[in-house]
């Protein structure tokens, strides 16, 4: 192998690694016609699943054998790896209109962070009560190899309205659950949408959702046993057929 081909292996596992979540190796695997390949490896996708440590280097083996069973792939990668996660230092809407705006929020600092492909953010009253449903949007997570994190979770910052942008801005896409219309979770949800984000509603009770939302497609859950368990397998699929993180 030369020193070109391995350093160019290099750059390509690297971005991946930090990057790719379980749907851009499927469609990575279907416009290189590798799929077969990368869901047959023993560890790649269970490593991403479960964070494990060898994940970037079972990357590297991935990455390698593809380009060694079809060399004009490389190509195909990086530009697959440019259109999804161009290499720049300003934040852009995941999914970007016709034009675009740019703006100084004056509430919020603009965190030196960029935005993190595994990350989803979940947006949802803090009460014991919605532990559980917590639990179901973690479960539907792992299943779609990202992470997901509440505000609590974390302390970043001073003030928690800080906190709530950061996590917001950095995630690939957001959950929110407007039962009870919670006043925190609609103001959450507008940061969301400014930002571009990938908004997914969820709801024990559809007359909860704010009237100016009533035309987006919102999943009802109910919160027993069998409810939670119907929301984190129908979730995941929303999750994987909108290819979170786009």
């Amino acid at each position: 192998m030369s020193m070109d081909r391995s350093s160019r292996i290099s750059v390509i596992a690297d971005r991946i690694a930090q990057r790719f979540f379980m749907g851009n190796w499927r469609e990575l695997g279907n416009i290189t016609r590798t799929l077969e390949l990368i869901e047959e490896h023993p560890r790649l996708l269970r490593s991403l699943s479960f964070g494990d440590p060898d994940y970037p280097s079972n990357v590297y083996m991935v990455v390698d054998e593809i380009i060694t069973k079809y060399p004009d792939a490389t190509e195909v990668i990086e530009n697959y790896l440019d259109e999804k996660f161009p290499l720049t230092s300003e934040y852009i809407s995941s999914k970007p209109n016709v034009k675009r705006i740019t703006f100084a929020p004056l509430v919020f600092r603009i965190p030196e962070a960029t935005v993190e492909a595994d990350l989803l953010a979940v947006m949802m009253p803090f009460r014991k009560e919605f532990d559980r449903v917590y639990e179901a949007i973690q479960n539907a997570s792992v299943k779609n190899g990202l992470r997901c994190l509440r505000v609590d979770e974390m302390w970043g910052d001073a003030t928690i309205i800080q906190d709530i942008f950061n996590l917001v801005y950095t995630s690939s896409a957001v959950v929110v659950d407007f039962t009870g219309k919670n006043p925190n979770v609609m103001y959450e949800t507008g940061i969301a949408h400014t930002l571009g984000k990938d908004v997914f509603p969820i709801t024990q009770n559809l007359d909860d959702i704010p009237f100016d939302m009533v035309h987006h497609r919102a999943l009802r859950y109910f919160p027993n046993s069998e409810g939670l368990e119907e929301l984190s397998t129908k979730l995941s699929s929303i999750l994987w057929k909108n290819n979170v993180p786009f």
